[in-house]
């Protein structure tokens, strides 16, 4: 019989920083209120276009895979450079001075494409799990399956999810990467953590574009990482670009001013996760006028690779004053 103890030692000696273990029952659908959710929310029209939202697995962990007994929730930090540490704009820059203009991009792209990292490792851990016992079953996923990974990770006590709806740790805030096994072996499973935002309300105060809509609510048709990353419009929203800030991947807004980042984050130890130079605030301009070419040999082994060369030039000319259609006159009040 596999010792749960060992399963999480292996997996902290293959590089994870945290892992939790959920339980789950033969024939009951697990997490149901984390299922209810996820639908008031898909009910909603929250999800944008993001169809894919809708899998009906995504509520029901044993439609993706009917004999699992277990869920092993992993987490990897991803923290690197604080923000103050980046380039910061040129004194004065303005339509004078495009140059000067530096693009935003979150950090979870800044380095090696975190799907390769966690996959790789994920990939060690099911075999190694597999060389257990004669029929022992594993399938890994990060983020590329209908699975709840946040509601799953909480459920094994590696953090809360925050009002801002990222999963946050005591140990290094919300820059976490995850993962998860599912196998068909039953393990010990740990108990839910419990939420600690309280009545703090910075994330949703300091989004530019109201895009949280109520704690633990966001509503992706107003969110700057949604339009920037999954939007596949021609052009950005006259509501949103106004307010984009440069943001040109994703945004990371409401993890900064976290105060459970703020106070708690560290670096990571995992070398892949240091960022790519031309991933640190590159000037608004180049990112403007990308070709074909140079997004391909910028963006190499980046999970950036899934924002097209399009799809990179409408998000820098948009918080460009002289190349965009978005003028601040001309922006939709955001209501």
């Amino acid at each position: 019989m596999i010792n749960t103890h060992d399963v999480k030692q292996k997996a902290l000696s293959i590089g994870f920083h945290k892992v939790g273990i959920s339980g789950v029952s033969n024939g009951t659908p697990p997490l149901q209120t984390s299922a209810q959710r996820l639908q008031n929310w898909l009910d909603q029209g929250n999800h944008a276009d993001m169809a894919w939202m809708k899998d009906p697995r995504r509520q029901d962990i044993l439609q993706v895979m009917p004999e699992v007994r277990s869920v092993i929730s992993v987490a990897m930090n991803y923290n690197t450079l604080p923000h103050h540490a980046l380039p910061q704009d040129s004194p004065g820059s303005s339509a004078s001075g495009l140059q000067g203009q530096r693009a935003k991009i979150s950090r979870y792209g800044w380095g090696r494409d975190y799907h390769k990292v966690l996959q790789k490792r994920l990939k060690a851990l099911s075999t190694w799990l597999q060389e257990q016992g004669e029929g022992i079953e594993a399938r890994y996923y990060v983020d590329t399956g209908p699975i709840q990974e946040k509601a799953w990770a909480q459920n094994a006590g590696l953090g809360w999810i925050g009002k801002h709806s990222n999963l946050i740790t005591r140990e290094y805030g919300s820059w976490v990467f995850l993962g998860e096994v599912l196998t068909n072996v039953a393990l010990t499973p740990d108990a839910p953590h419990p939420e600690h935002c309280g009545t703090c309300t910075r994330c949703i105060d300091a989004c530019p574009t109201q895009a949280i809509a109520q704690p633990f609510v966001v509503d992706a048709n107003r969110c700057i990482a949604y339009h920037t990353i999954e939007n596949r419009s021609a052009e950005i929203p006259t509501v949103i670009a106004p307010h984009l800030q440069n943001w040109v991947a994703g945004c990371d807004i409401c993890q900064e001013v976290c105060p459970w980042n703020e106070r708690f984050a560290q670096e990571t130890d995992i070398a892949d996760f240091q960022p790519y130079p031309q991933n640190l605030a590159p000037p608004l301009v180049e990112l403007a006028h990308l070709s074909e070419q140079d997004w391909d040999q910028r963006f190499r082994a980046s999970a950036l690779r899934r924002i097209r060369p399009d799809m990179m030039r409408r998000n820098a000319q948009a918080s460009l004053p002289n190349e965009n259609p978005y003028t601040a006159h001309e922006a939709s009040p955001l209501e």
